[in-house]
């Protein structure tokens, strides 16, 4: 196996380290603070074709394969892992469902504008009681002639207040179950669509998180993707490459926390000495570096799998739960290496720390993980 990347991965990689330094360093605890979503920081990225990076050029997209991406929502998540959320929705939840399953029609007037960040998507699965248990939805879109009659409540809404273009997932034909499921393309603004106040959370304090309420929204049934009853395996297919940039956002929580505290621990003293040179410290160190190159290696693989063509889900499942796990014992470590300086906000770590914890449960919990990588094993 081949494991250098091309000059354009490198290039890539190294474009999003750059902006990440530049850009989105400056303020960032700020942001965290205040829970400011990063507006300029968000539009610049798009500027750079950070938004729509797997997207075909003729869709004013980057035509980047899914290891570029994953290179670069590493980098971005190193400093911040709000504007590395939006990064991710808007790339690997929208812009590849659209382009995926979507219309010609719905390409030309949605995709084109999110993959040059022009406007931004948000991806509505989550319900009040159907988090996890997708087949669960309340949602309810029924149809009026040539209108489908929306209504319902979705929850933790990423881009939730920011978003243009919001792809829901709702109950078509509640006798069918999860194949009564479809999915619909919802503009902002249109009569009848509310959104909630923002989630005040532990991380990503910077993403805006939202409930979205629907009050007999009229959809024209041009913004339904694909076939009625094609809802569920849209948001499943869907999830599956959404995983992968989780788990890059998780890797890269994990490789800025361990770079911090690798710097810190070479310029701390204790005893006479950096405590680098501690064995205790050495020892943490080791296992930090160790635990994230093993969580690189699997993203890198579940985006090599999806680039083949190949069945990556069952990757992808496993490098989110891996790498979201590795994001957290990171972090921790990371802060124990810095002390006391860790408890506070102007070393980074702690802020860190608390972005991690998102990753374990978002694109579904662990335990999630664990029945998709089960059933690929005993299937």
């Amino acid at each position: 196996m081949n494991f250098d990347y091309t000059e354009e991965h490198l290039a890539v990689r190294d474009a999003a380290r750059e902006f990440a330094q530049t850009e989105l360093l400056p303020g960032v605890i700020d942001r965290d603070t205040e829970a400011k979503f990063p507006h300029e920081q968000i539009k610049k990225m798009g500027e750079l074709g950070f938004m729509g990076m797997m997207v075909d050029p003729k869709y004013n997209g980057g035509g980047m394969d899914t290891v570029s991406y994953v290179l670069a929502m590493e980098e971005i998540s190193k400093i911040d892992a709000s504007a590395s959320v939006s990064m991710s929705v808007n790339n690997s939840l929208v812009c590849w469902g659209l382009e995926k399953y979507g219309s010609e029609a719905q390409k030309e007037k949605y995709l084109k504008p999110l993959a040059t960040g022009e406007i931004i998507g948000a991806f509505c699965l989550s319900e009040p009681e159907a988090g996890s248990d997708a087949t669960s939805q309340k949602t309810e879109a029924v149809k009026d002639g040539d209108h489908y009659i929306l209504n319902g409540t979705k929850n933790w809404i990423t881009n939730g207040s920011t978003a243009s273009v919001y792809l829901v997932i709702a109950q078509t034909d509640p006798a069918k179950g999860h194949k009564g499921i479809s999915a619909f393309i919802v503009e902002k603004g249109w009569d009848g669509f509310i959104i909630g106040k923002k989630e005040d959370k532990l991380g990503i304090r910077g993403s805006d998180t939202h409930s979205l309420m629907f009050t007999d929204v009229r959809v024209p049934v041009e913004n339904r993707i694909g076939e009625e009853g094609f809802g569920f395996t849209f948001a499943m297919e869907t999830l599956n490459g959404g995983r992968i940039g989780i788990a890059a956002q998780a890797l890269g929580i994990a490789s800025g926390a361990y770079e911090l505290a690798l710097a810190y621990s070479k310029e701390r003293k204790a005893f006479g000495k950096p405590i680098s040179q501690h064995q205790a410290i050495q020892f943490k160190l080791a296992d930090m570096a160790t635990n994230i190159e093993a969580a690189r290696l699997l993203v890198i693989k579940s985006a090599w799998l999806k680039d083949q063509g190949q069945d990556y889900a069952h990757a992808s499942a496993m490098a989110k739960l891996y790498a979201s796990q590795v994001a957290m014992d990171v972090s921790v470590e990371a802060v124990q290496v810095h002390g006391g300086y860790g408890y506070v906000k102007e070393y980074h770590v702690e802020r860190l720390m608390r972005d991690a914890k998102i990753t374990q449960i978002y694109e579904g919990t662990s335990e999630i993980q664990k029945i998709v990588i089960s059933r690929g094993i005993l299937r």
